[in-house]
């Protein structure tokens, strides 16, 4: 049986991005946090399943999600009429974020509001953020402004939300946009800007991820003010009892289903839409529509194997890491450790996979996908060494992310355009399954272990996680432009030297 070669060319991508985090775990087992034997083959077949997973998810996306998104969006900017395709973005975001697996975990976790509220208001959110963002690329408005005035109005309502309820409203930001949904949204963004032909069109065609995260923020924290709880709880996943390899198996036979029902609900609403689309438009040709079937296929059996390893391989393991670190002689070593473990994660997210890959793409190769991951990593790296400390100090998530936030709203004002989109979507891209499922539980089980207030100390996470890209990857596009300039001075300085040689020998 003959290897699809762009599978087998996905999965060795897949490896080389999941093998250092395993060779961190793995280090960490045998020296400062000896695994129990049930964790670390929980662990190790986690990892088997996200190399293949990742690989299978990303070569879907690239048959699938990408020219679905990329064909609605260029229908929807030609049409005479913008009320219908408005509506259609409305409810497309809604019916996605509804079926988003990491909301519906996000709703168990805090009781004192009613699931199904909070799920379908984070949703409204979303969707109405995604019609802003749409007519944002219809209408021409620069990304920045509209940054500037929605965090505004989000750090005012900050100061009336309920203190717990401030680090889960912004990380709830991070987990509505996951890996279903935001392969679609770029691809929307990117089919919806390519019509037109102004010199601002590239960069309009990055925003949709960042804008359609600020919703869901407001969302929780208009929730949180309304209904005023006096407090939320989490309980932290209970580390299955392992004894043999079959044990193992056992756990991840178990949980593959409720999975693959998870991600049949999320993709259902999408399929349904292009469905719709296809009977009304006829857009796509048979040989088309045949390869977006088989990416859809594809898709769904990598992200349900994806799922499956990280939250029955990687969960455990990192609660486990994180509180035993947090109970030996050095608990500060969770801040290097966190921060190493961070840099190398990021690259195991799926929708990183994707964005890298669009970025590179829609710049025409200004922005590699190597400077990508490095500014990535080296933004999530920062994000989880301040986690770490807040989890240790108890120290408020605002005085980190108020000031994260103004650096690189004012950021947006020096830079290029596109790589404001960029930044602000990496931001969203980066706070994925992985940090969720594995980063989280450390935070978790670190902060208990020192009897920290999880609400206030672990959560946030995911928010800090969202932020820093924000900064590192606008710093690489400022020092990009300081580059050029330097560049354009010395060869100016250089033609003016040569003029002025030649006109003295003449």
């Amino acid at each position: 049986m003959r290897i699809n070669p762009q599978l087998l060319e996905k999965i060795k991508e897949s490896l080389s991005s999941v093998l250092p985090i395993t060779a961190i775990v793995l280090a960490l087992s045998i020296t400062i946090v000896p695994l129990t034997p049930g964790a670390l083959v929980l662990f190790l077949f986690g990892s088997l399943m996200l190399i293949v997973g990742v690989g299978v998810f990303t070569l879907g996306v690239d048959m699938s999600m990408t020219p679905m998104g990329s064909g609605i969006g260029i229908y929807m900017s030609r049409a005479r009429h913008m009320a219908i395709p408005l509506a259609v973005a409305f409810v497309l975001g809604v019916l996605i974020t509804v079926a988003e697996p990491d909301l519906t975990v996000l709703a168990g976790q805090v009781p004192a509001i009613p699931n199904q509220v909070l799920i379908f208001t984070v949703a409204a959110g979303v969707g109405l953020f995604l019609v802003v963002a749409l007519l944002r690329i219809l209408l021409k408005i620069p990304l920045s402004r509209l940054l500037v005035g929605f965090y505004l109005v989000v750090f005012t309502l900050a100061l009336f939300a309920p203190k717990g309820f401030i680090p889960v409203s912004f990380d709830s930001g991070g987990v509505t946009t996951g890996p279903i949904t935001v392969p679609f949204i770029m691809a929307l963004g990117v089919g919806m800007a390519s019509v037109r032909s102004d010199k601002n069109s590239t960069s309009d065609s990055f925003g949709l991820v960042a804008l359609c995260s600020i919703g869901p923020i407001l969302s929780v924290l208009l929730l949180g003010i309304c209904f005023s709880p006096d407090s939320a709880s989490y309980t932290p996943a209970a580390l299955p009892d392992i004894a043999t390899t079959q044990d193992a198996a056992r756990e991840f036979a178990a949980a593959a289903p409720v999975y693959a029902r998870e991600v049949a609900g999320a993709m259902v609403p999408i399929c349904a839409m292009f469905l719709l689309f296809q009977l009304i438009t006829r857009r796509f040709k048979r040989t088309q529509l045949l390869r977006i079937i088989s990416g859809l296929v594809y898709t769904y059996a990598g992200l349900v194997m994806f799922l499956t390893g990280v939250n029955v391989g990687f969960m455990p393991a990192g609660q486990l890491i994180g509180a035993t670190i947090a109970t030996g002689e050095s608990p500060f070593l969770l801040i290097p450790i966190g921060m190493l473990m961070g840099y190398f994660i990021v690259a195991a997210e799926p929708a990183v996979h994707v964005l890298i890959k669009q970025v590179e793409e829609v710049s025409m190769g200004s922005i590699s996908q190597s400077a990508m991951r490095r500014g990535l990593s080296i933004g999530v790296a920062v994000s989880i060494g301040i986690a770490m400390l807040r989890v240790l100090t108890g120290i408020s998530i605002l005085w980190f992310l108020i000031p994260g936030y103004a650096i690189s709203l004012a950021l947006t004002f020096f830079v290029p355009q596109l790589f404001t989109g960029v930044a602000f979507d990496a931001g969203g891209v980066a706070s994925g399954p992985m940090t969720a499922t594995f980063l989280l539980p450390f935070a978790m089980g670190a902060c208990e272990a020192v009897g920290g207030n999880l609400m206030t100390d672990a959560f946030g996470l995911v928010a800090l996680v969202a932020m820093t890209p924000l900064v590192t990857i606008q710093v690489l596009g400022l020092a990009g432009r300081v580059r050029r300039k330097l560049a354009s001075d010395a060869l100016r300085a250089e033609l003016m030297r040569v003029k002025d040689c030649v006109l003295y020998y003449d």
